[in-house]
């Protein structure tokens, strides 16, 4: 699962909000599908330029994100390393892809969990969640000092 923190939560909500605002989006285009669109903000390429990079392997982001080799010179490689360098795991991109993890899924109400991968709305969906449940775990991780007991040990 991607790594909680501020980065990526921000990633995942500033991708939701430009879909959500009409941010080109089409499931077939290797620059503006589920991954494109994550992959703009993260690398800041234009979706054009990411499905030129795309376009030179073969197959959809599921199969480039398998072919995926950490010291190719593969223009795609190169973008697939800047999202895993930033937190993301080839997991969940493939995930994003499909909209298919199950730590995310099981979030929604049970009648909203059927969600269609090439559907913008659904992608605004699976991305909104994404961020609330590693915001949860980031607040979860973090360890405030007992500022009560500081006091009483203070005036002790």
């Amino acid at each position: 699962m991607a790594q909680a923190k501020l980065e990526i939560i921000d990633a995942l909500r500033r991708t939701a909000k430009k879909l959500e605002a009409g941010s080109q989006y089409m499931w077939g285009h290797m620059g503006s599908c589920n991954c494109g669109n994550l992959a703009q903000e993260i690398t800041k390429r234009s979706k054009a330029e990411i499905h030129a990079y795309a376009m030179q392997g073969h197959g959809d982001w599921n199969e480039q994100l398998n072919d995926y080799c950490g010291i190719s010179e593969m223009p795609i490689d190169l973008v697939i390393h800047e999202m895993l360098t930033s937190g993301f795991s080839l997991e969940d991109l493939q995930n994003l892809e499909k909209l298919s993890d199950k730590q995310i899924l099981i979030r929604l109400p049970a009648e909203n969990r059927y969600l269609r991968h090439n559907v913008r709305a659904d992608v605004i969906v699976y991305l909104t969640e994404w961020a609330n449940m590693l915001e949860e775990q980031l607040l979860g991780s973090i360890e405030l000092p007992d500022f009560l007991q500081e006091k009483t040990l203070q005036y002790a």
